[in-house]
């Protein structure tokens, strides 16, 4: 079922744990770009424990914080947080949103690669997505004709949450990512998921049939801003 949502926290986060976390957050975006260049940086084998750490599926070893704390000590301090602030949407104007190629489906299919595991493999650049955040490809036919299958989606990321009923958005809740419709629920903290598919069929039944989520579950909500359909040759 889409709406079941697997539950693998550990049962002690230890206070390194959640001081790492802390940093991650702070520093994430200034000091390094994503989990494979951090991960690379700490000596972890893959940028997903990186991933397992910030979603307190494990704990961090206290060796692996020190050297951390003392690679990015001056981001730490604010040393260099003017630089990087200056940089940023200069490099933004100039190369584009980045693109990043992750198994985000339109079909509601469970995935788990996280974005912050992914390096960008391109920039999309043309006028009307400058306040645009990343790009993302669509899988799947829920959302035909909207989203085709194989198009990319420039997207901002909606910090407050605040949510315009009939637009459609990528969402993360849960270990689930997709694109949908969001209708206004029956309550204030919740919205309908609406797939623009209403042809496919399964028996009797709606092969994508809507489904409430809770406004509080919804980890992070972008806004579909543009949509670059590939051409058929």
């Amino acid at each position: 079922m889409e709406g079941e949502v697997k539950q693998n926290k550990i049962k002690i986060v230890r206070p390194e744990t959640l001081e790492f976390i802390i940093l991650y957050n702070q520093l994430k975006g200034k000091a390094f770009n994503g989990n494979a260049q951090l991960a690379e940086a700490l000596g972890f084998n893959s940028p997903s424990s990186i991933t397992e750490i910030i979603k307190s599926r494990q704990n961090i070893d206290p060796e692996k914080l020190r050297f951390f704390k003392e690679k990015y000590k001056e981001y730490i301090t604010g040393e260099k947080k003017q630089v990087f602030s200056e940089q940023k949407p200069v490099s933004k104007r100039s190369e584009g949103i980045p693109m990043y190629e992750i198994s985000a489906t339109a079909s509601g299919v469970e995935v788990y690669n996280d974005i912050n595991d992914s390096q960008p493999v391109g920039h999309m650049n043309f006028p009307g997505i400058e306040d645009c955040d990343f790009a993302l490809p669509v899988w799947g036919h829920s959302m035909y004709p909207y989203l085709e299958n194989g198009c990319w989606v420039a997207l901002k990321i909606i910090h407050d949450k605040k949510i315009l009923p009939g637009e459609v958005y990528y969402i993360e809740w849960g270990d689930y990512r997709m694109y949908k419709r969001l209708l206004a629920g029956d309550s204030p903290d919740e919205v309908i998921a609406h797939s623009d598919n209403t042809t496919e069929m399964i028996g009797n039944r709606l092969k994508y049939a809507p489904f409430i989520i809770k406004v509080a579950d919804i980890k992070k909500l972008c806004l579909v801003k543009d949509i670059h359909k590939k051409h058929n040759h």
